[in-house]
């Protein structure tokens, strides 16, 4: 079996579901602003719902699908994937799926080969691969990656996007009405704010384990007086308190506060990780497989596994494809407490499938089948990219 092509389907859709597209008074951005910062937060984000996706082709008539994290920029993604590394998989074996990602990544040593757009095309073109040697073999992913430990799959419901507390503590509460028993909130607005949301939610969803994002705002001082006001509370994870280069920072906050400082999204490699796991930077590993791909993450998990660090993967904005390859490590990783729902893309992300994957308030169920488990709804796909 050979690679016969490697395609890419750059998407840019509107859509009234992508609540990043959205400041944090709840306001939209002028329609001629394009990307936008949302303070406090200093990250691009987009009014539209942004990916790529890539198929993988070969002369046996298998294929295999995968996705790259890409909510800016996509199409710097693709040009990497169309240019350089998908010329160089044609002609060779799909099913050598680990030796094919070593490949891939000297291939751009000099060029920023494990982090950034970089990084991305390669996660994306190895989910496909994965994909491609499950349906190849009639196995699902997690099997392949050595069986699974898990088929329900436990997640916390992601956001809670509204601009006041009141609102987020109704929308907590009717989650929690509908079986959720997690939330995390996006916040990082000081420490004072960010407490009184929390004790907000905690107070209209009484049992609730909360979790707090601060997107990377605080200083060492502040992220320790919230930390400690989480441990008080029982906080489910503190995520990203510091800016992401401060390891040394993380190290401290996480000696001085029992809340599991929680990192990963902003990383993409072994080696990054291996270097917040050493210094005991964090507690809680989140690789997102749409930005390691699965075989990176695998091995993020055993490092992890090694130092007694659960892995509750990170998902962001994307289709079923990134989705579908996050739950299957998930479910192949030991210990792995939770992962991430987004309730407000996620009927978006389902529409490229032709069965959704099975979810409730409360997690997903594995998808089932060869690969990924997904079914890619060619026709869909080709409209959502044809209309952006």
């Amino acid at each position: 079996m050979r690679v016969t092509q490697v395609r890419t389907y750059v998407l840019k859709q509107p859509t009234e579901t992508a609540y990043l597209g959205k400041l944090n008074d709840g306001s939209a951005p002028a329609p001629d602003q394009g990307y936008f910062v949302r303070p406090p937060w200093r990250s691009l984000y987009s009014a539209f719902m942004e990916t790529v996706l890539v198929r993988v082709t070969t002369d046996e008539g298998v294929e295999g699908w995968g996705e790259a994290l890409a909510p800016v920029g996509p199409e710097v993604v693709a040009a990497i994937i169309d240019r350089m590394l998908g010329p160089w998989l044609v002609g060779r074996d799909p099913l050598q799926v680990r030796p094919l990602w070593d490949g891939m990544r000297d291939l751009m040593r000099e060029r920023g080969h494990l982090v950034g757009h970089q990084a991305d095309a390669l996660a994306a073109l190895d989910i496909a691969l994965w994909d491609l040697a499950g349906k190849a073999a009639d196995l699902p992913v997690a099997q392949l990656l050595g069986g699974v430990y898990r088929t329900e799959i436990p997640a916390y419901i992601s956001g809670l996007p509204e601009p006041t507390d009141e609102g987020r503590a109704e929308l907590a509460a009717d989650w929690a009405k509908r079986g959720a028993s997690m939330v995390k909130l996006a916040l990082g607005n000081g420490v004072e704010e960010d407490l009184a949301t929390y004790d907000a939610v905690a107070a209209a969803a009484p049992g609730l384990g909360i979790a707090i994002d601060a997107h990377w705002v605080y200083s060492l001082p502040q992220a320790l007086e919230l930390g400690r006001e989480l441990d008080r509370r029982r906080a489910l994870f503190f995520e990203a308190p510091l800016a992401p280069e401060d390891i040394a920072g993380h190290r401290e906050l996480a000696s001085r506060v029992t809340t599991p400082i929680a990192v990963g999204e902003a990383l993409r490699n072994r080696y990054e990780f291996r270097d917040w796991f050493d210094r005991r930077a964090t507690g809680l590993a989140q690789p997102d497989v749409a930005r390691t791909g699965i075989t990176e993450a695998m091995t993020i998990a055993t490092l992890a596994d090694a130092r007694h660090i659960p892995v509750a993967c990170h998902h962001s904005v994307g289709l079923g494809v990134s989705l579908a390859a996050g739950l299957h490590v998930a479910a192949a990783v030991a210990d792995s407490p939770f992962f991430e729902l987004q309730p407000t893309t996620l009927p978006f992300a389902q529409r490229i499938l032709r069965t959704p994957i099975t979810h409730t308030a409360s997690g997903f169920t594995l998808p089932q089948g060869p690969g990924l488990g997904i079914d890619i709804d060619q026709e869909v796909l080709d409209d959502l990219v044809q209309g952006g």
